[in-house]
């Protein structure tokens, strides 16, 4: 199933694991820019060589940028709705050159009293091309609902 998903079509357990997407010096220098976020570390290699990380870093908040962009290119997508927050943290460093994916799961569900809406809460991993986990959280998303038909089979 890739068509986007509504809230009654997702189950509690249901996983995905998304495309993936390699980090370019390009992309690291265009967030620098967007953001104003020229901190050394991810834009000068000489300085960067001087740190922990030995070499440029992307931005932590790229990382939770390409998670998030990297879920609407799944195949397990739910209609927009709204974004209710995330809880995020960051374990390791994402480095030029690497690649990166998500892989998500329904971690949770509940109606709300908004009519029509419900909440689902997706835990999530950014994982490098060795495995490892470099980002981790959950999304919580309020998610449209089937709209109801009557016995002639006409939306509500």
């Amino acid at each position: 199933m890739t068509d986007e998903r509504y809230w009654d079509d997702a189950k509690v357990g249901d996983e995905c694991v998304t495309p993936s997407v390699t980090v370019t010096e390009a992309m690291v220098n265009a967030y620098a820019e967007l953001t104003g976020d020229f901190t050394p570390v991810h834009v000068d290699e000489e300085y960067a060589k001087t740190t922990p990380f030995g070499t440029r870093v992307a931005h932590g908040l790229f990382g939770l940028s390409l998670a998030d962009g990297l879920k609407t290119r799944a195949d397990y997508r739910f209609l927009p709705g709204m974004s209710l927050g995330w809880t995020w943290d960051f374990k390791l460093p994402i480095k030029l050159g690497d690649t990166v994916h998500v892989k998500f799961r329904v971690g949770s569900m509940r109606a709300t009293k908004r009519e029509g809406w419900g909440i689902v809460v997706l835990p999530s991993e950014l994982i490098n091309q060795r495995g490892e986990v470099v980002q981790l959280g959950e999304h919580r998303l309020m998610i449209p609902m089937r709209p109801k038909t009557d016995i002639a089979g006409e939306q509500a």
